[in-house]
């Protein structure tokens, strides 16, 4: 069995309806993945560390990394769920997020990824949760869909209806659009000589 095999059969979840993630080529789609575990398991060191600040009595940052260990298992449940396997709930949770419009999850880790870092800013908190936010990034640019291709994108700037459009290398396409009829209207500038001069001559 191969690596990616192996890797495969972890991160995929029995009876996993298809969802907008399988659009993706693999190699995003658990590349995100991974930066979310990479993000959720720093997330957990780094609450853990920032919890210790009871010590000090600084409430903020004590609070910040209870919320950042709750994020990381949050996201790991999410990004992972076959480390819960003994929970049957972050199964269906896990497939309920997949199966939803992927710039739900990106909304959803960019917030929980703030909110850490307005309570204690710091190096504790900045670094994991900006792994979080990026995989939240992520999902939003994925959300976004496959660029179109050159031919589609020249067709919808013809049908766009704007004036002037260059289409290709020395090739360019008028419209009879009601916005353009101001510039196809135009009159081009006549040349005089200066005040005071006689043009004619």
């Amino acid at each position: 069995m191969s690596f990616t095999e192996k890797l495969t059969s972890l991160m995929s979840r029995p009876n996993q309806q298809p969802g907008p993630l399988d659009e993706q080529p693999m190699y995003i789609k658990y590349g995100v993945r991974f930066l979310g575990i990479v993000g959720a398991f720093f997330c957990i060191l780094f609450g853990l560390f920032n919890a210790l600040a009871v010590i000090t009595f600084n409430v903020s940052c004590l609070i910040g990394g209870i919320l950042q260990v709750l994020i990381g298992f949050i996201v790991m449940a999410l990004e992972a769920p076959c480390c819960f396997f003994c929970i049957d709930h972050v199964n269906h949770l896990a497939s309920w997020t997949d199966a939803r419009p992927l710039w739900n999850r990106a909304a959803f880790y960019c917030v929980l990824a703030l909110l850490p870092v307005f309570l204690c800013f710091g190096l504790g908190s900045l670094f994991p949760c900006a792994l979080v936010f990026g995989t939240g990034v992520l999902y939003g640019m994925m959300g976004l869909g496959k660029k179109a291709s050159m031919d589609e994108m020249r067709q919808a700037a013809v049908n766009s209806g704007i004036t002037g459009v260059t289409v290709a290398p020395n090739m360019t396409t008028t419209t009879t659009s009601d916005r353009a009829g101001i510039i196809n209207n135009a009159q081009p500038f006549s040349f005089t000589g200066g005040v005071g001069t006689d043009s004619n001559v």
